[in-house]
């Protein structure tokens, strides 16, 4: 009750104070009859049921256990370096192996350990997926950011103009990284004349590939006894179209062209594809790797590459015969 003067009656002034207790500040409402007026501001004591500054948890940070990461036991003082990991029905655990070589178990619990004094959690690590190796068209690990080297002075010699389309279509990739160049011959009847000019020597090798390869034909008989720098491999085919797997073009098997017929030619007229151009395309575009060729090509192409990027010193000790 407050006295207002002389000549005025008293007035009672009811004053209730409300705490907000959800809210982050206390509010103060002062009421007078039927009109309310609200104040609020900061209260210096903050929120009374929050306790004091200095009793609030602090975060603790969260540490990933990679190996030899060394850390101690807050229970237990044991400090070691972490070398693995473990799991039961109780949870996660971690190995830490100290100086001594003695390993214990720790469970991955909130600031279970020390690390530099500070507590921590420690979280295992997530395994990381391998990345997937890229193959090239032969098979090989494809190598990334290839700079173009100076050719080596040994060769790789074809027949023709499509042997030497399929082997760069395949195996492109693994002669550029060894710095290989595949010449034609324009037929095997230039190979003498070819090696004459060429002059294999050491670190100088030729390795040519022959169509028909087998024993007792004229293609056996001119490529034997060339010397220890040339070697000839090859397949039993009678053109490089038939080293391609029948299923890869389309058919169920290559027709059988009878003897001086030209082979390109009657096959193209049995498959009905036109001219040996436009089954040239065929053949071509349907080869992507060496999963489409026959295994006898796949074969004598790659001892052609070993062949001529091999050190000498060590093709002396693997081939004493040639010599």
């Amino acid at each position: 009750m407050r006295n207002p003067g002389p000549g005025h009656e008293p007035v009672t002034i009811r004053t209730r104070v409300l705490i907000d207790v959800t809210g982050p500040t206390a509010r103060e409402i002062r009421s007078t009859g039927a009109n309310f007026r609200y104040v609020s501001g900061h209260n210096r004591y903050d929120d009374i049921f929050s306790g004091h500054p200095r009793s609030k948890k602090r975060p603790v940070p969260t540490i990933v256990a990679d190996r030899d990461l060394v850390v101690e036991d807050a229970a237990t003082g044991f400090c070691g370096a972490v070398v693995g990991f473990d799991r039961s029905y109780d949870g996660e655990f971690v190995k830490l192996e100290d100086a001594r070589g003695a390993v214990r178990l720790f469970a991955l619990r909130e600031a279970a350990f020390l690390l530099d004094g500070v507590a921590v959690t420690l979280i295992r690590p997530t395994a990381t997926p391998p990345k997937p190796t890229r193959r090239s068209a032969s098979g090989s690990t494809q190598v990334t950011g290839l700079r173009a080297r100076v050719a080596r002075d040994s060769r790789i010699w074809v027949e023709g103009v499509h042997d030497a389309a399929l082997v760069e279509r395949v195996w492109g990739h693994d002669l550029r990284v060894e710095g290989v160049v595949v010449e034609q011959l324009d037929g095997l009847d230039n190979l003498a004349m070819r090696l004459a000019e060429f002059e294999p020597r050491t670190g100088r090798r030729v390795g040519v590939l022959v169509d028909h390869l087998l024993a007792g034909t004229k293609e056996t008989r001119s490529t034997t006894g060339l010397g220890p720098y040339v070697r000839v491999t090859g397949h039993p085919f009678v053109d490089i179209w038939q080293a391609v797997r029948p299923e890869s073009v389309g058919i169920q098997q290559w027709p059988q062209i009878p003897r001086g017929e030209d082979w390109k030619t009657g096959v193209c007229a049995r498959l009905r594809w036109g001219t040996p151009q436009d089954g040239w395309r065929r053949v071509y575009q349907a080869v992507t790797s060496f999963r489409d060729l026959q295994a006898p090509l796949i074969g004598a192409v790659e001892r052609l590459i070993d062949f001529v990027t091999e050190p000498e010193h060590h093709r002396a000790a693997l081939d004493p015969d040639d010599r």
